[in-house]
């Protein structure tokens, strides 16, 4: 994400200029927009025409609209954002008050205007704009006849191929169908991988399986490389690291993730450390529950006894449509930050916000043990 301009006012009202570059600067964007927001951007048009002799016809224009939005959009798979919302500046195409929908585009800018900036909002600017926030690791997780290849970036986890096929059994004497569909199978995850890794940005692929399926096929894949002459998988070969999961499916990343040869390889990105502080917050949990807390009731009465050390939290709450429901999860982070405590943004879309919304979406690891707060909440309701 590229920032033009940002004028924002003392009282946080104002506006930013951006440019989303690839695909994940759309879902910064989808978490910048609010309902109410205003949102100018390039868009196209159908225009009905009549001519002079009173024939009716219609065409696409290009023109530039500022809407108040109203519907988000946001098809994470295709990484498409759609913004609805009513007409607020006159323009030759499009009246005042009628309804438009903008896809927003890659390499176009558009202008975000708002009443009130928060830090949460402010905070993900400068992120998606840090190009050292982008993707940098790779993963392959496979068992036989199963693959999946994703990238995991600092706020989601993009699903680029999945690759299925039947492996037969292999039968005594005879294991001819068995390697030759074994090895058509690894043919396609190299193809794969190939496709969808750009090694000029990912740091690490991860090969990740049960059994010896990993050990195998990355054998075939470096004598295959050799035998072909990639020249992009051989000057990359460093890269490749190789982890027991329990399975080939999507899920089996969060393991994967946890695997303290992974982390130290992954030492200075995001996702890596999002994934530490979770593995730390279930070890609290179970070690000295007293020093583990979530749930908004709890986290907050945690915050207010200068108890938090560090606070895990999921964007989606942020994205919330009620204004004061929104505001109390950014006050909580403001006050976990005044009071010296590290803050954790989980992104929905990647795997350990999913774990971490499973716990109410707010946890929060104590610096020293607080009561158990239980007993209140049962009486009284969790908001």
């Amino acid at each position: 994400m590229k920032l033009i301009s940002k004028d924002i006012e003392k009282d946080n009202a104002g506006q930013v200029t951006l440019v989303p570059e690839e695909a994940e600067d759309m879902w910064h964007t989808y978490n910048l927009l609010q309902v109410g927001d205003s949102l100018r951007a390039s868009t196209i048009r159908k225009v009905t025409t009549e001519s002079s002799t009173g024939s009716v016809g219609s065409n696409r224009v290009r023109t530039t609209l500022t809407i108040c939005v109203e519907t988000i959009d946001f098809d994470s798979q295709a990484c498409q954002l759609r913004v609805k919302g009513i007409n607020i500046q006159e323009n030759q195409y499009v009246k005042m008050g009628a309804y438009h929908t903008i896809e927003l585009e890659p390499n176009r800018k558009f202008t975000l205007a708002k009443k009130q900036w928060d830090s949460i909002v402010l905070e993900r600017i400068e992120q998606a704009c840090d190009p050292a926030f982008n993707a940098d690791v790779a993963a392959v997780v496979m068992q036989e006849g199963l693959a999946h290849i994703c990238l995991v970036t600092s706020s989601m986890t993009l699903l680029r191929a999945k690759i299925e096929t039947t492996i037969p059994r292999k039968r005594r004497g005879n294991c001819s169908q068995h390697e030759k569909a074994l090895e058509k199978f690894y043919e396609q995850v190299m193809q794969g991988i190939i496709r969808h890794i750009s090694f000029d940005v990912v740091k690490v692929v991860l090969v990740a399986s049960p059994g010896f399926v990993r050990e195998q096929f990355c054998e075939f894949l470096f004598l295959r490389a050799v035998k072909q002459d990639l020249k992009t998988i051989l000057e990359n070969r460093g890269k490749f690291l190789q982890v027991h999961s329990s399975s080939g499916h999507k899920y089996s990343l969060t393991e994967i993730l946890c695997d303290p040869v992974v982390t130290a390889r992954l030492a200075d990105t995001k996702a890596a450390s999002e994934i530490k502080a979770l593995g730390d917050f279930y070890k609290m949990l179970q070690h000295e529950p007293e020093r583990a807390f979530y749930g908004i009731k709890h986290v907050e009465q945690a915050n207010e006894a200068l108890a938090i050390d560090t606070l895990l939290v999921t964007d989606e709450l942020f994205r919330h449509q009620d204004v004061a429901t929104r505001s109390r999860y950014v006050r909580l982070v403001d006050g976990v930050k005044e009071n010296g405590g590290a803050v954790r943004i989980f992104s929905s879309l990647h795997v350990s916000g999913e774990q971490l919304n499973q716990l109410t979406g707010v946890a929060a690891i104590l610096r020293f043990p607080v009561p158990d707060l239980s007993e209140d909440e049962s009486s009284s309701g969790e908001d």
